[in-house]
């Protein structure tokens, strides 16, 4: 598999430097080597009517930073030039396909091509400053804000999004028609498979932030939605509450990633209780999972 890793580095670097046309140089020379993945999920690199809906709104929404904020983006620029992160990157992808063709599965596609964005902390704050994007094989995006916290974390999050794009090389995603319970599985194993590189010291805020009660009372409230459709729905069960009101969904009553917390401990409980691998898990239906992890009751 072709390995691309942009250099957001030097394209930032290129574009703080500028006084006018940053949005054109976003748009055209940072997201446009990614219009495939945008495009699989409807957002168009730049809108016919002004201020409609693009690539530069889509990025606000999700976390990167604004294109303006020169001091903060210099700042963290710095920090990533320091830990050298792009060479984090090559080393962490190299990692993750060296693992799956040792155990022999597979990407839908010919080159894994791979961005790494500065995010704006307090739109990711219960991240931690840190997330990412690999729902469409053959892209993975990281958006992070350097901090003492997510550095070391690096690693793990790119082996998170490394697993979507296997997973979803398996098991289409259907945005209408998506359950509480895939995603559940498909967070639950992306965690997994970073544990299996990296150790679960590395792992995310979405799955560590838990206390026992927390996680149990969570059990509770999702294990009569598995079969909820929709992502909207749905997101309000993975995301929590504060989230799901921000993003004008219905609140259920969860803590923030409330799914990705009770999916991790669903894939942990099904591994240990059957024996299995993260390379068996990876291959197996929601179903076969849930039914079989000892969180639910049938």
């Amino acid at each position: 598999m072709k390995l691309v890793v942009e250099d957001t580095i030097g394209q930032y670097e290129s574009m703080f430097s500028m006084e006018k046309g940053r949005e054109h140089f976003f748009r055209y020379s940072m997201m446009k080597p990614f219009e495939k993945m945008w495009n699989a999920i409807n957002v168009p690199i730049n809108a016919k009517q002004t201020n409609g809906y693009d690539v530069i709104m889509a990025t606000n929404m999700l976390g990167y930073l604004d294109v303006s904020e020169t001091k903060m983006g210099q700042q963290a620029l710095t920090v990533l030039k320091e830990i050298q992160a792009l060479q984090t990157v090559y080393d962490t992808l190299n990692d993750c396909i060296h693992f799956i063709e040792k155990h022999h599965l597979k990407i839908d596609a010919h080159e894994l091509k791979f961005g790494m964005y500065i995010a704006d902390p307090k739109k990711l704050e219960f991240q931690k400053g840190y997330c990412g994007f690999g729902g469409i094989p053959g892209f993975i995006h990281v958006s992070i804000y350097p901090n003492a916290y997510n550095i070391s974390r690096i690693p793990a999050v790119i082996a998170h999004e490394f697993h979507h794009n296997v997973r979803f090389s398996y098991f289409d995603w259907d945005h209408g028609n998506v359950t509480v319970g895939d995603y559940l599985i498909i967070e639950g194993l992306a965690e997994s498979f970073a544990k299996e590189l990296y150790g679960e010291d590395l792992l995310g805020p979405w799955v560590t932030s838990f206390d026992q009660e927390d996680l149990e009372y969570s059990i509770e409230i999702i294990k009569d939605s598995l079969d909820i459709k929709r992502f909207a729905e749905v997101s309000s069960y993975m995301f929590g509450d504060i989230i799901a009101k921000e993003q004008g969904f219905q609140p259920v009553g969860l803590s923030p990633f409330a799914g990705y917390s009770v999916g991790y401990k669903a894939v942990q409980s099904f591994m240990e209780l059957n024996r299995v691998g993260i390379k068996e898990a990876s291959l197996l239906t929601t179903d076969e999972i849930v039914k079989n992890c000892g969180l639910f009751s049938f």
